[in-house]
């Protein structure tokens, strides 16, 4: 099946309501509670940070997600607050926020999932979610996850949305997912919040097996500055509403084109980026070889404060190849960046300086290594790192 995407667009898949407030979380008045249900309930998966410190939000998504067997009615989530490392006293407010959520909607508090994101070790001030869950659920309609997706934002500057539809027998499938992430970005999930909801019928293994093959080609391959957080947390719920039954391939490749978007939605928001840097490996004689070596370059702060710079520095990106501890011949690799050759045949390439500058200077920085070893390859991608990362996270509790 082919599938049709519309990036920053919010398309409403059936079974879905979502509604946003602002419960005081947040200085000014911002949007900072949503709420997304399904009802009937949802088949569920979710993948999580690996970080081992782990947010009471998580740590509960997780156990729920577990009791239920993946089933899920409504996902509970806030900016301003990330309850994390607020020990036993943060794991109660997880689980008194979903208690009171579940009494509000008149299910069990197991089918309710949690999100949260703001500064770490600040306790969550339940009584003002416990507020504002009134209003949350007399607001709840198919047009409110526009308004959700901006309630979850931290020090991102725009709302990132993007979903996709395709045909099957007649029938409209589609799946709609907004994120959140600028900094603390980096595999094995990172500072992210991503929300996807679909109106497949798809089962809960179906959704763990697609969501874990997209999440690897897209969530998984992208860093803003190397740190991996404590709450971060992509879900997936299938209502079922379209009818419309999906196997794990055409699914993930759904999913695959969504969560691509919203990833590179999120390397271009991210925190004092001017500019995208993608890092393209060909040639390698395995995926895991293609995939060390294009994470080290892409990981490289000198290569992305070249990149910033617009200095055509190639010699960091050859620094960062011979660092990667992944075999190869100097005297066959080929790197260029925007199709400009800049090493080859074991030297520098003879392209004109200016046409290098050029390409350092560009907005969207494609650098590709050929290893001329074998058919394997891989993608990363990243920003650019200028002096307004440090800016903005020299002074993010102040």
């Amino acid at each position: 099946m082919e599938w049709s995407l519309a990036e920053g667009e919010l398309l409403r898949p059936g079974g879905f309501t979502a509604a946003a407030v602002a419960c005081g979380l947040k200085k000014g008045g911002a949007l900072d509670l949503a709420l997304l249900r399904s009802d009937p309930p949802a088949s569920a998966a979710a993948l999580f940070t690996k970080n081992r410190v782990r947010a009471a939000p998580v740590t509960l998504s997780a156990e729920h997600l577990g009791a239920t067997g993946g089933r899920a009615a409504a996902i509970l989530v806030n900016s301003g607050c990330a309850n994390a490392a607020t020990g036993p006293a943060g794991a109660a407010a997880a689980e008194e926020t979903a208690r009171l959520l579940a009494e509000r909607l008149r299910i069990p508090p197991e089918q309710v999932l949690l999100a949260s994101t703001g500064v770490i070790g600040v306790p969550l001030d339940v009584p003002k979610i416990a507020a504002a869950i009134p209003r949350l659920e007399e607001t709840l309609s198919t047009d409110g996850l526009e308004a959700v997706s901006r309630a979850i934002l931290t020090t991102d500057t725009r709302a990132k949305t993007a979903s996709a539809s395709a045909r099957l027998e007649g029938r409209t499938v589609s799946i709609a997912g907004f994120a959140k992430g600028a900094g603390m970005i980096h595999p094995d999930l990172a500072t992210m919040l991503v929300f996807l909801a679909t109106d497949a019928r798809a089962s809960a293994s179906t959704l763990r097996s697609a969501l874990r093959r997209a999440a690897d080609e897209t969530f998984n391959r992208i860093s803003i500055d190397g740190d991996t957080s404590t709450n971060d947390s992509v879900f997936l719920l299938a209502s079922g509403a379209s009818a419309v039954p999906l196997a794990p391939t055409p699914l993930a490749e759904g999913l695959e084109a969504v969560c691509r978007s919203l990833a590179l939605q999120i390397v271009r928001d991210g925190e004092g980026a001017t500019k995208l840097i993608e890092v393209e490996v060909l040639g390698a004689l395995t995926s895991a070889e293609a995939d060390a070596l294009a994470r080290t370059i892409g990981s490289s702060l000198l290569v992305r404060t070249a990149v910033a710079g617009g200095d055509p520095n190639w010699g960091r990106i050859l620094a960062a190849i011979g660092r990667a501890r992944v075999p190869f011949d100097l005297g066959r690799i080929r790197v260029e960046a925007n199709g400009v050759p800049l090493f080859l045949e074991g030297g520098p390439a003879d392209s004109p300086a200016a046409d290098k500058k050029r390409v350092f200077d560009a907005k969207e920085v494609r650098i590709r290594v050929d290893l001329r070893r074998g058919s394997s390859k891989a993608r990363f991608w990243t920003s650019d790192l200028t002096e307004e990362y440090v800016r903005i996270n020299a002074r993010y509790t102040t």
